[in-house]
């Protein structure tokens, strides 16, 4: 076992964010040591997070002195990486070796990178492709396992916009194709039980909560909100200017695109966050 109640602290990479904060959540439900890595220790869910029990940890995702001390002492790791910054995929890239240098450096005994889905199969997504490489610095300097997510459902009610009496959910996403989607809840309970009882190095699996075409999501939509919703699918054009977007959404018609083990990601979870069940916690603008 990685992590228990009485062991060195787990570290969580981006804790205050969507993915390390679920992480962080499953991991201090558990009764598991936390250090949290934040960029401010005063914003209001780095408090939280101390409130609760972890302790809260400066660290600069650009230095890979930062990450060392990040990493010493602690028994295990959760890590991601993000392409969303200013400097892009490439900076993505850089942070994921930067990572892979401080984990060998301090010697950390394992660690879970959250990659994506679908990473290893060539898709041509930017975004894709830089995990991938990150996958392999890290595979080569530290024993890993990697959690690799579908669409995200925190995502699909951006895709919504509703009226008093109507609401229209739009994807670039022909409405006989179907796609598997993740609750970031679910990401979290599987990341936290691969680092509490890690499996064999070099392990990944492809996680999902649900499948559904865009017109089965909107009928779920409908019953949840009471709201008569209607699937629309925009041309793929709409993305021209977003290579990266226009690269993934032309992926998922290419089938089978996502590959998820349902019957695992169900295995580490306490729970089944199917489309319907997580839609019971979310509020539609």
């Amino acid at each position: 076992m990685a992590a228990d109640s009485t062991s060195r602290p787990v570290v969580v990479v981006g804790a205050t964010g969507q993915q390390g904060g679920a992480v962080l959540a499953a991991l201090l439900d558990a009764g598991v040591p936390v250090r949290a890595a934040v960029r401010d220790v005063l914003a209001p869910k780095a408090l939280e997070a101390a409130r609760r029990g972890a302790d809260v940890f400066v660290a600069d995702l650009g230095s890979a002195e930062s990450l060392h001390r990040l990493f010493d002492g602690a028994s295990a790791a959760f890590a991601m990486t993000t392409f969303s910054g200013p400097a892009g995929i490439e900076g993505e890239v850089e942070h994921g070796r930067l990572l892979a240098e401080a984990a060998s450096k301090a010697d950390l005994p394992f660690l879970v990178y959250s990659s994506v889905g679908g990473v290893e199969r060539g898709s041509g997504v930017p975004h894709f492709e830089s995990k991938y490489r990150i996958e392999q610095f890290l595979r080569d300097v530290v024993p890993v396992a990697f959690v690799r997510p579908t669409f995200f459902m925190e995502n699909l009610l951006s895709m919504v916009r509703r009226s008093e009496e109507a609401a229209i959910l739009s994807m670039p996403l022909p409405k006989d194709i179907a796609l598997q989607m993740v609750s970031v809840r679910t990401i979290g309970a599987v990341a936290a039980a691969l680092l509490i009882s890690p499996p064999t190095p070099d392990s990944a699996i492809e996680i999902a909560n649900d499948e559904l075409t865009g017109e089965q999501m909107a009928s779920k939509i409908a019953e949840r909100f009471n709201v008569a919703t209607q699937y629309r699918e925009i041309p793929l054009s709409s993305l021209a200017d977003d290579a990266d977007q226009s690269a993934m959404w032309q992926w998922f018609t290419q089938l089978p695109a996502y590959q998820a083990d349902f019957t695992r990601t169900r295995e580490l979870t306490a729970y089944h966050d199917d489309l319907s069940t997580w839609l019971t916690r979310q509020k539609l603008d």
